[in-house]
């Protein structure tokens, strides 16, 4: 665009550039439209550097958006002629650092910086901004924050931190964010929560927590939020939560907790009655202890003692609630298959043997049916003696085998 691109226009208010090819704009290309309020350069992929003086008259200029123009910067003095802007959109851009051409602007009301390369919040990078309401910073890749970040911010309604890299956070990080409503921390890589964070949060609605690696929350980490509407912890490695997080007084119209490795013992009882008493379902199932895995926390039963302290659910041992043979049940088989065999290999008894007994003509009966002498004979002991010892090695085997997978 060249200088004075569009002549002169004094009745125009709204000006949109987007998904052209755009790679320079000429300072002085926008003098002759006095009374533009909104400018869209959006989608611009080519235009990656802006001079200093691009937007210079443009004072009546309210909302400018430089989405997906790929800008790895933009000057100090940038905005600096645009004392009327309050919305920027520069998302989808390569800033590595918040622009320090958003210092100083004091009407701005929403700035929206997401989906960038952005490493850290510098404890200069938002001053001046007394009168912003909306910061999204998501989608970045932000590791630190650092103190006092937002001392400037004080009328910020809305703050969204979420999906970036975030470990650790100062105690004072949002100190003096007394007007915030929605805090969305989610999808970052932190590991507790800290009491000091959110201490001056007292009208914070909307809190997320989701998606980190938080196994820990510090007792009256929630204390002061007695507006909560929705609190998300989901998708966490928490496996205990205390009633002190909450206290002294707390209200909260949603609690989320899926996707956690809960162990569903007494700690967690209050949570148990506080989802009873105010309806919610809270979708909580448990990991443990091994008697209540897969139950969720709504069905859980907790034992009383006979002066009426809870009692945790009982962990269970697989192996041992399948005992194996015992001993005497060992000892009696191979016992039963040793008497087996010795009456199979005992030697004959003789007809005139048989007559002396008291079973005379069921064993002569017997003895006459069968060959006493020969090849004949000799061979069936044979196979009998095989046959035998090979039951009685597989009979062996068996009752060792079990008496092997006793615990």
């Amino acid at each position: 665009l060249g200088e004075r691109a569009f002549g002169t226009l004094p009745s125009l208010r709204r000006l949109s550039l987007r998904h052209n090819n755009l790679s320079f704009i000429t300072p002085g290309a926008f003098k002759g439209l006095p009374r533009l309020t909104e400018l869209r350069l959006a989608h611009n992929g080519d235009l990656r550097y802006l001079h200093a003086r691009t937007f210079a008259a443009l004072g009546r200029l309210r909302r400018l958006d430089l989405a997906a123009c790929r800008l790895f910067s933009v000057p100090e003095r940038l905005l600096a002629e645009l004392p009327a802007l309050r919305e920027l959109a520069a998302f989808d851009n390569l800033f590595r650092r918040v622009p320090g051409a958003l210092r100083g602007l004091a009407n701005l009301t929403h700035a929206h910086l997401e989906r960038g390369r952005i490493e850290a919040v510098a404890s200069s990078s938002l001053q001046g901004l007394q009168r912003l309401r909306s910061l999204s910073l998501q989608a970045n890749h932000v590791r630190t924050v650092h103190a006092s970040a937002f001392r400037d911010c004080g009328a910020l309604e809305h703050l969204l931190l979420n999906d970036n890299l975030l470990a650790v956070l100062p105690a004072d990080a949002f100190r003096g964010l007394h007007h915030l409503r929605t805090l969305n921390l989610g999808g970052n890589a932190l590991e507790r929560v800290a009491r000091a964070w959110f201490a001056d949060l007292g009208e914070l609605e909307l809190l997320y927590l989701d998606r980190n690696s938080i196994a820990f929350v510090e007792e009256g980490a929630f204390q002061n939020l007695s507006g909560l509407l929705a609190l998300h912890l989901n998708s966490n490695r928490l496996t205990a939560l205390s009633w002190a997080a909450f206290q002294p007084g707390f209200f909260l119209g949603r609690l989320f907790l899926f996707r956690n490795l809960w162990r569903c013992d007494c700690s967690l009882e209050w949570l148990r009655d506080w989802m009873e008493s105010s309806g919610h379902m809270a979708d909580l199932p448990c990991a443990a202890p091994g008697s209540v895995v897969g139950l969720d926390l709504s069905e859980v039963a907790f034992g009383r003692t006979l002066d009426g302290h809870c009692v945790d659910p009982e962990e269970l041992n697989l192996t041992a609630s399948s005992p194996g043979p015992s001993t005497e049940l060992v000892v009696t088989t191979i016992s039963k298959f040793s008497t087996l065999l010795y009456k199979l290999l005992a030697p004959r008894t003789s007809v005139e043997e048989v007559a002396n007994t008291t079973e005379v003509l069921a064993n002569t009966s017997l003895s006459s049916s069968l060959p006493s002498h020969g090849v004949g004979c000799l061979g069936c002991k044979t196979t009998i003696l095989l046959s035998s010892c090979f039951l009685l090695s597989v009979a062996q085997h068996m009752v060792f085998g079990l008496h092997m997978d006793r615990p």
